[in-house]
């Protein structure tokens, strides 16, 4: 039967082909030219440039300084406003998760769209984030959105500093990219990279209590965070069973010594 099988496969110079392991794995490895030289290099702990001058979404040149106020996190995308796909992919995802978190823009954290495209202004920026605020439907939200445009050395400037790589296809006159947020700290360090266009919210709360350095959230917050750490391979904070035995240990210690506590001094009362 093994032998009959064999020689109709030989006999099919295409089916012997599909399954010539070789040929298969120098497709996968393949990569297409489309996607050379696009990606993202990740610089945790490196310092954004906070002087970098862009336009906002009203038309204003301002720094990009004016959203770090030393106390809120930052999450920071960079798309383009014309994207057909990727980056309203990237977005509605974002929003998505941001919606099911208690915490507000503007008020907890702030949110900053740079456009990688340098021929887009406010008057697309605008109409874009009048969007997606609509879409997050909270009071007082405008003050922690905004998208920003800049000039070609502004945007490769940024793009150079946290590590995105991109290119213009001239065929297809669109932007090739890949997509992730960043979460920065108040006072500009790149924190975390989350990829793709669909996150977890409990995830990105994570990532911004870790950047924000216990500047917001509760308490039983922080301590719940110290009991997780990121793993890049799956784009998650995961249960980090060292400090959570560390964590169970002091536990148990102050358990013990609340019940402890009172025959001890009873003991030692009766020694005096």
């Amino acid at each position: 039967m093994k032998k009959f099988f064999l020689a109709l496969v030989l006999s099919f110079p295409f089916l012997s082909w599909a399954y010539d392991p070789t040929d298969v794995t120098a497709m996968l490895n393949d990569k297409p030219k489309k996607l050379e030289g696009v990606g993202i290099d990740e610089k945790l702990g490196d310092q954004i440039e906070l002087g970098l001058k862009f336009q906002d979404d009203k038309g204003d040149f301002v720094t990009l300084g004016k959203y770090f106020d030393g106390k809120k996190p930052v999450i920071l995308s960079m798309v383009y406003y014309s994207c057909p796909g990727l980056c309203n992919y990237h977005l509605n995802g974002l929003t998505e998760a941001l919606k099911k978190l208690k915490w507000t823009t503007g008020q907890d954290f702030q949110v900053v769209a740079v456009s990688m495209d340098h021929n887009e202004d406010y008057k697309i920026a605008g109409p874009k984030k009048a969007n997606y605020l609509q879409e997050y439907n909270r009071d007082k939200a405008e003050s922690g959105w905004h998208f920003l445009t800049g000039d070609k050395t502004t945007v490769d400037r940024l793009a150079n500093q946290i590590g995105f790589r991109f290119r213009w296809l001239e065929e297809e006159k669109e932007f090739s990219h890949a997509s992730a947020a960043l979460i920065v700290t108040p006072g500009g360090q790149i924190s975390r990279y989350l990829h793709g266009i669909q996150f977890l919210p409990e995830t990105i709360k994570m990532a911004l209590l870790e950047a924000s350095n216990g500047k917001i959230g509760s308490i039983v917050e922080q301590v719940v965070m110290y009991c997780f750490q990121f793993d890049p391979k799956k784009n998650k904070y995961t249960i980090y069973a060292w400090r959570l035995m560390q964590f169970g240990g002091l536990f148990m210690i102050i358990v013990l010594a609340i019940f402890l506590a009172p025959t001890w001094l009873r003991e030692r009362r009766k020694t005096l």
